[in-house]
């Protein structure tokens, strides 16, 4: 069908293995995640046989109206069984508790986009296969095609495996692909509560400013409060956008709120901008982690890409279509740019940064 299809390797996804199987499907986890998992379930006409939880979190409580159980006790009930993980972690002990259940039993993390609909599955890669070609084709360096291609390995397939085999740090992308001795003026899209401008602060020893956007009203709170301990930083409460309006809001407080997954119960107007507007079309660096809101915000600074050609990261595992449509979204604005992609640990596949370098 083509070269990348053939490089990936994967003729049957997640999806359609799980329906086919005769073992019972057992789930890892409650909440968000799950609610989001048992949603596809449903549409695939999946079922999930029980629940469970680490041992800490078994109170007899239940969830989906079955009793949620201790791994042993799963172990316990079924001889051979699916694990299915539905929530997300960064942590070390976490992580080491994923990848040895993992080599126990056959476990996979379904890859659910944090905002957006529609599956990450073998129609999707096909329908699409021409546009993540040319995307990967614009990476710079072998370590961004092999990211790439386990990345799309993974959302295939849910195993997780793939992600741990592309681990990178923060540090090997800010000294092997950054210029943090060259910014002097950047923007934090997404700013949360000041955690990356304070990064941006401690390797960036010529900062003079940072523009920093965060429409939440508690995040902005923290972030404003953190401004106020340091000049540098000028904090403005409002969503990085494509033009300047106002746009309703969840207002949760969580890290991930945005302008697209709304609770009506829970949401708010807020104020939108332009990184553009922000910055007077100058900057030389600016980051992106505006939950689900990249192309919009990347449109927004199209003019200060274009002028200044400032070192980007941005986020790509918000959207099924990311990772196809943000590199080459940069690429018709600024061809200049060289791309690199890399993935810090997490599970799912979270910090997944695409940079763009003049």
């Amino acid at each position: 069908m083509n070269e990348l299809f053939d490089r990936i390797g994967i003729d049957k996804d997640l999806w359609h293995y799980l329906k086919e199987t005769d073992k019972p499907i057992v789930m890892y986890g409650m909440g968000n995640g799950a609610d989001k998992i048992l949603a596809r379930f449903e549409g695939h006409g999946i079922e999930v046989s029980d629940f469970f939880a680490s041992d800490g979190f078994v109170r007899g409580h239940s969830f989906h109206g079955k009793q949620v159980l201790s791994l042993a006790e799963i172990e316990e009930k079924y001889d051979d069984f699916i694990i299915i993980l539905s929530f997300a972690s960064s942590l070390d002990e976490v992580l080491d508790l994923f990848y040895s259940i993992n080599e126990k039993h056959e476990m996979y993390a379904p890859d659910v986009p944090v905002t957006g609909d529609g599956t990450f599955d073998l129609v999707f890669f096909k329908n699409n296969i021409d546009n993540f070609s040319q995307a990967r084709e614009l990476l710079a360096d072998n370590l961004s095609k092999n990211v790439f291609d386990n990345v799309i390995r993974y959302k295939l397939t849910g195993k997780i495996s793939y992600l741990k085999e592309i681990e990178t740090t923060p540090d090997e992308a800010w000294e092997n692909i950054l210029s943090p001795n060259r910014y002097v003026t950047a923007v934090d899209a997404g700013a949360y509560n000041g955690d990356t401008a304070k990064e941006m602060i401690m390797r960036c020893k010529n900062i003079g400013k940072i523009f920093a956007l965060e429409p939440d009203a508690r995040n902005y709170r923290k972030l404003n409060a953190f401004a106020e301990t340091e000049s540098r930083i000028e904090p403005k409460n409002a969503a990085a956008w494509n033009e300047n309006t106002f746009l309703e809001f969840d207002s949760s407080g969580n890290r991930n709120a945005n302008t697209f997954c709304l609770n009506t119960k829970k949401t708010i107007t807020v104020e939108a901008c332009t990184i553009d507007s922000v910055c007077s079309n100058s900057a030389d660096y600016i980051k992106y982690d505006v939950e689900g809101a990249e192309r919009n915000a990347v449109i927004g600074s199209e003019i200060t890409i274009k002028n200044t050609s400032p070192d980007l990261l941005i986020s790509l595992y918000h959207r099924n279509e990311d990772l196809f449509d943000l590199p080459l979204l940069i690429n018709e604005i600024n061809s200049d740019y060289k791309l690199y992609l890399r993935k810090f640990k997490y599970v799912p596949a979270w910090d997944l940064n695409l940079y763009a370098i003049k």
